[in-house]
This record gives structure tokens, C-alpha cells and sequence, in this order.
């Protein structure tokens, strides 16, 4: 086990808290195996009804993964950190997924990457007012992943590809409307909720807590999210949301024109395949074709210079939106045997 993340049985509910408020409780390798063995445990553990996973502070859920220690040995030419932690990331995806127990996430604050992950492929997804959820992804030569590309690809209309491609920070209201939660709970009825939750064991009673979320900003721009991100690739996309001439549209595509180039076409790819066959499994299988190439031959290591180590959130991508040779998607995106 790891000090990073808290795992214990309290009453009749299985407790998982990440623990690195600092870091904003993001996700470091120890941690995904630590939950997952946790979770394997309490599947068939009578004396544990229901698992509820939150995090430490008040700033974020978990705001993606540590990626530091995956940018440095990468620079040494060893890519298996990078390797290890998606395949055991994703394991522990797929085993949310499955889960046979009522498995509540509590997506209070900033939700990020491998926040997603943690929270989405639950049963009861609880939101706040203080959440922000968001797949910024592309901003750091990397893809939508965790599976959350089943639920963006199955969100209504095109707001995935919307979601994916800009990296939006959507609030709690939002994100419910797009599917990635569930129910909105006042962050001041979380403590009771909790422990009515350990109490009795029973999951139903989530919604006596529930209240309505804010008005969303789907409402005012679905049409238009429809018709531009409906388009056959990225350039057509930004060439959409230009020719809208109105602030959204031009907000928007300056939010994709920060992203790498290479994730953007992949991202796009990605969700078209999984909106086909739109299982957690699948979109896994399609996302892991891109992650474990993504920093020795994507724009990865790049972005985490840029975002993590750095920090002049400055990329400096090698392809731009129209010069993208779609050989280079089709090799990131091409079968790994």
C-alpha cells in the first residue's frame, strides 16, 4: 500500500481517499495498483456494501497523474514507466467498470485525466459546485483516455468531440448534462451524506441528498456545437467555428489550435471508432494504441516539458493542423500486436 492513498473499511462502505492534496491528488503509479487490489478484495467482501472514493482537501478529486517520473526516464530512452503505468491504469479502469457493487465517486472539485478514470465508469457519480471536470489531453500531446472516450463518443449529439478537442472545463451542471456524472450534491451535504452512506450501507440514499444543478451552457450552444464538430477532420472543424463569426466560435477554435495537432486528429479518430462499438473495453483498446507510442513517437514528452517540468505552457509541436501528415495518426493509431 502507499501513504498517497487511504484505504480502509468504515462501517458498511469500503473507503478510498487519495491523498496528495498538494498534488492535487493526482495519480501516481503505486496508487492505481493499491486501488485496485482494493477493489479486487472488496468484490467479494460481505462486509462491504458499497465503495466511496473522494479526495483529501478541498481543491480537487484528482486532478490526472503524476507525470514526472514518466517524462524523466523517458528521457533516458526507457519508456517502460510510461508503459507500465497505462496498462496497469487501465486495468484498474476496467475494474470500476465491473465492478459488481454500487461504487460512488465523489467528484468534488477538479476532476482531470486520471480523476476521470476514477469516477466516470462508477454507478453513482455525485458532482458539487466546486467541480471542474475536464480532458486536457490534447493540450499536453497526449488523448482523451481512461476509457472516457466511451462516454465522450456516447455524449449527446457532438459535445464529445466539443469536450475532447478543446480540453472545455466544464462545472458540475455540465458534466452531468454531458454525461460524465451523475447527480449533483451541495458540497456542504457530502460529510452527512458519507456517512449515512457507511451507516446503513444503502446507496439509494444518495438522493435524498441530490439537489438541481445550474443551467448549462449546452443549452445555449448545442446547435452549434452540432453543426461545426460534426465535420469529416480538425481542419474542417476550426474552419466550421470560424465561419460562425460570433465569440464562441472563435474562442473555441483558438482552444483547439492549442493542442498538438497529432493528438487532435487522433482524439477524433479515437471517438468515431468507439461511438461504433461504444463499450469501456473497446474505447481502452483504442486509447492504449496511441498512449503507449504517445512519448516515444507522439508529441507527449513535449507537452509534459511544456505543462509539468517547465511550465512555460509553451509547446512546441511539430505539426501544425493543416501540415499533419495523416500517415503519422495512422502509425500512432495502428493495431500494437
Amino acid at each position: 500500500m502507499t501513504e498517497n492513498v487511504h484505504i480502509r473499511i468504515e462501517g458498511r462502505a469500503g473507503r478510498i481517499t487519495l491523498n496528495k492534496p498538494k498534488a492535487l491528488n493526482a495519480l501516481d503509479h503505486d496508487m492505481v495498483i493499491a486501488i485496485k487490489a482494493a477493489l479486487d478484495a472488496w468484490a467479494d467482501d460481505t462486509a462491504v456494501a458499497l465503495v466511496i472514493v473522494d479526495g483529501a482537501g478541498d481543491r480537487a478529486f484528482c486532478a490526472g497523474a503524476d507525470l514526472k517520473r514518466m517524462h524523466a526516464s523517458a528521457a533516458e530512452g526507457d519508456y517502460s514507466a510510461g508503459h507500465a503505468f497505462f496498462r496497469d491504469e487501465y486495468a484498474m479502469n476496467q475494474t470500476i467498470a465491473d465492478f459488481p457493487k454500487p461504487y460512488v465517486a465523489i467528484m468534488d472539485g477538479i476532476v482531470m485525466g486520471g480523476g476521470a478514470g476514477l469516477s466516470v465508469h462508477g454507478s453513482h457519480r455525485i458532482v458539487t459546485e466546486r467541480t471542474l471536470f475536464a480532458m486536457p489531453e490534447c493540450g499536453i500531446g497526449l488523448v482523451p483516455d481512461v476509457g472516457v472516450s466511451r462516454f465522450l463518443a456516447t455524449a449527446p449529439g457532438f459535445i464529445g468531440e466539443y469536450v475532447g478537442l478543446t480540453g472545455l472545463r466544464l462545472t458540475g451542471g455540465e458534466a452531468i448534462q454531458a454525461g460524465f456524472a451523475g447527480l449533483y450534491v451541495p458540497s456542504g451535504k457530502l460529510p452527512d451524506l458519507i456517512q449515512t452512506l457507511c451507516t446503513t450501507g444503502e446507496v439509494a440514499s444518495v438522493y435524498d441528498f441530490e439537489s438541481e444543478p445550474d443551467v448549462t451552457l449546452f443549452s445555449v450552444h448545442q446547435t452549434a456545437i452540432d453543426r461545426c464538430f460534426s465535420k469529416e477532420n480538425v481542419a474542417a472543424i476550426v474552419a466550421a467555428l470560424e465561419a460562425e463569426d460570433s465569440d464562441f466560435g472563435r474562442d473555441t477554435a483558438a482552444l483547439i489550435r492549442k493542442g498538438s495537432p497529432l493528438s487532435l486528429a487522433a482524439t477524433l479518430d479515437i471517438l468515431r471508432t468507439v461511438r461504433k462499438e461504444p463499450s469501456v473495453e473497446r474505447a481502452l483498446a483504442e486509447e492504449l494504441k496511441f498512449t503507449h507510442r504517445a512519448q516515444e513517437f507522439g508529441d507527449f514528452q513535449e507537452g509534459i516539458r511544456a505543462v509539468v517540468i517547465d511550465k512555460d505552457r509553451n509547446p512546441r509541436w511539430p505539426d501544425t493542423i493543416k501540415s499533419l501528415d495523416p500517415e503519422r495518426v495512422a502509425r500512432m493509431r495502428a493495431e500494437l500486436g
